[in-house]
């Protein structure tokens, strides 16, 4: 049994530990923050200290982005993806250790480059190991990985707290993706019979097409649309009359609706079309988005972290997958160059709202922004089908 879990080749164990990688790169990396924010506001934070904690990892998670997309050696990509899982684990531990500001500051912005190499290194290395026919429906399972990792990161976290404080619970996290991190490296690589060719691809500006752009700069406005209520739903929720302590809870609903998420959202492309897909699916986001503007009832809010989890999740799918067809041979170039993209959107985010909850008082002048950033993506994302039309689908 142990044997068959640890062969390379295996797509079970590649899935396996490419769902594994993001719980460490993204789950524990990243959007733990968000999971433990309440309980850091209450002795620790202020909300203006995560808004830049916040955009500070988005920004390490861009250049992360930019740095992969120039890699040609596959052997490189691998080295790198190495580096990123453990500088996860790295900086992890230090937020358990420490409340050093400036440790903090760059503990963050480190983590956010592993996290960029992470997701989408190992996403490419998925890609290109995984030996199923249907690709799109395997990196469907493969980011089904994002809410697995909310999942469980929320469920350390409260479980922990329960019984200690915030940074027993990073300390916890940081053993786990410790763990964790073992068993991801050794399957997301290479035998030696594989590293003989190592493929080299070189990097092209034939690529960026009038199409793809406008398709990364949809994918931007996605970006602003996630990171809000990533780094600040369940303080929107504890903000709202009559809903202080269920933030968590609406949390733990993003994970459980973001794990089937991308695997629905894949099949419905298959059958009508990505682009008609994704903008379906940034409709419902905006939605999502707006909820707790108009009411505080539990449940609609609740439903509001429902819609976020399955449509933020699915859209990073969605649009990884894409990249990675339309880049054919080497994936990595439009993945890194659509998650960079979204790493842009993700550090102006957390800039606006914690200037916007400092002038109003509450999120909702945030959160109309935010929807309407989104909105503009969709308009983005209309005008690259009509130019698919016109010519072709390039």
């Amino acid at each position: 049994m142990i044997s068959k879990l640890l062969n390379k080749n295996k797509n079970f164990n590649i899935l396996l530990a490419g769902i594994l990688s993001i719980t460490i790169g993204v789950g524990v990396a990243r959007l733990a923050f968000t999971s433990l924010l309440p309980n850091m506001l209450e002795d620790f934070l202020t909300i203006k200290d995560a808004g830049i904690y916040a955009s500070i990892n988005f920004a390490g998670y861009l250049v992360g982005a930019i740095f992969t997309m120039f890699m040609q050696d596959i052997n490189i990509k691998v080295k790198y993806f190495r580096i990123g899982v453990i500088i996860s684990v790295i900086t992890t531990f230090i937020l358990a250790t420490t409340t050093n500001e400036t440790l903090w500051f760059y503990s963050r912005i480190i983590a956010g480059f592993g996290s960029g190499m992470v997701i989408i290194i190992g996403g490419a290395l998925v890609m290109v190991k995984i030996d199923y026919e249907n690709k799109t429906k395997a990196m469907g399972i493969h980011f089904a990985g994002i809410g697995t990792a909310i999942v469980l990161c929320e469920l350390i976290s409260q479980y922990v707290l329960m019984h200690g404080v915030w940074s027993d619970a990073w300390m916890v996290l940081s053993i786990y993706a410790l763990f964790a991190s073992c068993y991801v490296i050794h399957i997301l690589s290479f035998d030696k019979e594989l590293k003989k060719d190592a493929p080299k691809h070189k990097f092209s500006l034939d690529i960026f097409t009038p199409k793809v752009i406008l398709l990364t700069f949809a994918y931007l406005t996605a970006g602003v649309g996630f990171v809000v209520q990533g780094t600040f739903l369940p303080d929107i929720i504890n903000s709202l009359d009559g809903l202080d302590g269920y933030g968590s809870l609406a949390w733990l609903m993003v994970g459980i609706a973001g794990i089937p998420s991308a695997i629905i959202w894949m099949r419905f492309a298959h059958v009508f079309g990505a682009l008609n897909i994704i903008i379906v699916v940034m409709f419902l986001h905006t939605i999502g988005i707006l909820i707790p503007t108009l009411s505080n009832n539990i449940y609609l809010n609740l439903l509001s972290g429902a819609i976020y989890g399955s449509t933020f999740i699915a859209l990073v799918a969605l649009f990884m997958t894409l990249g990675g067809q339309i880049a054919a041979k080497n994936p990595v170039v439009l993945m890194g160059t659509f998650t960079a993209a979204y790493g842009i959107g993700q550090i102006i985010g957390p800039l606006y709202s914690v200037k916007l909850v400092d002038i109003y008082g509450n999120y909702d002048t945030t959160l109309y922004l935010t929807a309407f950033i989104v909105l503009i993506g969709i308009g983005l994302l209309f005008y690259s089908k009509k130019l698919e039309r016109d010519f072709g689908k390039k």
